[in-house]
């Protein structure tokens, strides 16, 4: 690399000559920063003695070195370098000068409260408009215009169907169990612990049932749903559906809520079964009950009023599930960390709106006497 480098009591001056394109310029660098590591060095000069060409490779070096001299306050004279050149370095230091600020800056209490509630306002604007947007496609579908695959519901479906049967089953048998159990610490005092299966079976058919398998579903396939569609945000492709015309509620959200709306309720279905069955093999095999007889009073506290509104609890929670899976994987940022907290939000909102949705309809069935 054409440098000359000339050092006298307390300066260096260094000549620039020639093409300086794709050097190494490790040597030149270290050959001028022990240089400056002098204790009498107090100024550096470049001069320019008939630079050619140069690229990127001069500017890093001439980079490096005026670090090692702002670090060791020697003063540089860089007059004669190249406009260019020039400008480019002062640019480079001229970020380096911005200040970064570490700590978050304090407002004011009623600021973040104004904050608090501009943000509010926000998430509930962006909740309506995909509420809205998620009905317009249903509307299409019912007219047959909904721009959707027959084979993404069954994939959906089978997902959240046959494939979560394991899970609910194991699950709800072990909610049965407990519940029989517990119940059966009570009742023994009174002697009257044949009355565990009535416990059971109102239990779980009225909401037991459909609560465990909320809570499952949600943790399962809510956080899949919003994994999949955040993965696909952060990967452009809902921006290559947008661009292609497709509708992303249509084609993404449309087939995962129908699929978990079906799923929900015979999953329902099945956490009733397995945890009176739980419950049974409680009464049977610790309680000493005989089988008949548990089954006589299952059969006797069974009632289809509390079946279908456990029914139509799983109806609601796959509605709540869905919707809260697709909302944030839709609204994800276009990162990993995006998506994670995406995953975690889904799974948090559906149970939250899940324990709502309960109260509200616990508060219906009484106020209608169900």
């Amino acid at each position: 690399m054409p440098i000359t480098l000339t050092k006298t009591t307390d300066t260096v001056t260094v000549r620039l000559a020639g093409r300086f394109l794709r050097e190494d310029t490790t040597a030149v660098q270290t050959t001028i920063t022990a240089a400056l590591n002098r204790k009498q060095t107090t100024r550096l000069v470049l001069q320019n003695d008939g630079i050619q060409s140069w690229d990127s490779s001069l500017v890093v070096m001439l980079y490096h070195i005026l670090q090692v001299c702002r670090h060791r306050d020697i003063t540089t004279d860089m007059t004669q370098l190249p406009a260019g050149l020039n400008h480019l370095l002062t640019l480079a230091f001229s970020v380096d000068r911005k200040p970064t600020q570490t700590q978050p800056k304090r407002w004011p209490f009623p600021d973040n409260i104004g904050d608090a509630a501009l943000r509010l306002i926000h998430t509930i604007r962006k909740g309506l408009a995909f509420l809205k947007t998620t009905f317009g496609s249903l509307h299409r579908l019912v007219r047959g215009k909904a721009v959707s695959r027959p084979v993404d519901f069954l994939f959906a479906l089978d997902d959240c169907g046959p494939r979560a049967i394991g899970i609910v089953a194991l699950i709800s048998f072990m909610v049965g169990l407990i519940l029989a159990f517990v119940g059966a610490i009570q009742l023994k005092t009174f002697g009257a612990q044949i009355y565990v299966a009535s416990l059971v079976a109102i239990g779980m058919t009225r909401i037991m049932g459909a609560i465990m398998v909320g809570i499952i579903m949600a943790g399962r396939t809510g956080a899949s749903y919003a994994a999949a569609i955040g993965t696909m945000q952060v990967n452009e492709e809902l921006d290559a559906l947008k661009t292609m015309g497709i509708p992303v509620s249509d084609f993404l959200v449309l087939p995962r809520l129908l699929a978990l709306v079906i799923a929900m309720p015979l999953l329902t279905l099945l956490a009733d079964i397995m945890g009176m069955i739980g419950g049974g093999a409680v009464g049977t095999f610790m309680l000493d009950i005989s089988l008949p007889e548990y089954w006589k009073y299952s059969v006797e506290a069974f009632d289809m009023t509390n079946f279908w509104v456990g029914i139509f609890h799983g109806f609601i929670f796959g509605i709540v599930i869905a919707l809260c899976g697709c909302y944030y994987g839709v609204t994800c940022g276009r990162n990993a960390d995006s998506v994670g907290r995406a995953t975690t939000q889904a799974v948090v909102a559906a149970i939250v709106w899940m324990i709502v949705m309960t109260g509200f309809i616990t508060w219906g069935c009484e106020v209608i006497g169900i």
